[in-house]
């Protein structure tokens, strides 16, 4: 198992694994330093570079606040570790990951969380309602997909892919949140709307359904419309949140 001292793999990677690895590492600090964790628990994968179909995610054991790019474990489709390490990983997350990373070509990272606000909200019957203006912004974004028990079952994968379609985003009933992104940026910046989305929406409901207003129906339709313009946000992001891990988190880029 890994114990958090792993050698540097920089000098034995190509430099766009090593920049993936950078990134996947910078996402599992910032789920982190927001709270999002659940102990070693849940999520994040990313694609490598390269015709070989392999993914990086993180070794089961470590705190996502102790992952490094060097820490993070290379696997194929199948499951298999293809690199020399002493980790392994959780087979729930190579189940659901696996999956995404096959069926969806845009799909170079993929995040999945289980929040309290994000179990909450996939808990509710009717999902993310149009209550504040990142709801309003992502609900044609997000897909749903029922609770089958732990992701251990490979034959979950095909309706889970089926369930998501082309989405972004995706709650999985009664389990979490999930978001896919072409690049590290567009899948933190997804997931940051969609898990605001949710905590605003527990906070809402907690005075009762009957006292919460919805966003008028043309708000809900222009604010949709909006939303289809938002692409250049996370590459403004993206550099603020580097910042800010150097600040508080620095160590993941080793």
């Amino acid at each position: 198992m890994a114990d958090g001292s792993t050698p540097s793999l920089k000098s034995r990677v190509s430099a766009e694994e090593w920049q993936a690895r950078v990134d996947l590492a910078a996402l599992y600090r910032l789920v982190a330093l927001h709270g999002w964790d659940d102990m070693i628990f849940t999520h994040i994968s990313a694609r490598v570079p390269g015709p070989e179909h392999h993914f990086l995610i993180n070794p089961y054991g470590l705190y996502f606040e102790e992952i490094t790019a060097s820490s993070l474990v290379k696997v194929d489709l199948d499951g298999k570790i293809v690199q020399e390490t002493q980790s392994f990983i959780n087979p729930a997350g190579f189940t659901i990951h696996s999956a995404i990373h096959a069926a969806r070509d845009d799909a170079h990272y993929v995040i999945h969380l289980h929040t309290v606000a994000g179990v909450g909200v996939a808990a509710q019957k009717e999902g993310l309602l149009p209550i504040g203006q990142n709801a309003c912004l992502l609900q044609h974004q997000v897909a749903y997909h029922g609770y089958e028990g732990l992701a251990l079952n490979h034959d979950e994968r095909e309706r889970l892919v089926a369930d998501l379609g082309d989405k972004p985003l995706m709650l999985l009933r009664n389990h979490g949140t999930l978001a896919v992104g072409p690049t590290a940026a567009a899948a933190w910046v997804a997931m940051f709307f969609l898990e605001r989305a949710c905590a605003q929406q527990v906070a809402a409901l907690s005075g009762g359904r009957e006292h919460v207003l919805f966003a008028p129906d043309a708000a809900q339709a222009e604010t949709k419309e909006q939303g289809r313009g938002l692409g250049f946000v996370a590459p403004l992001a993206w550099p603020g949140a580097l910042r800010l891990l150097d600040r508080k988190s620095p160590g993941y880029d080793v």
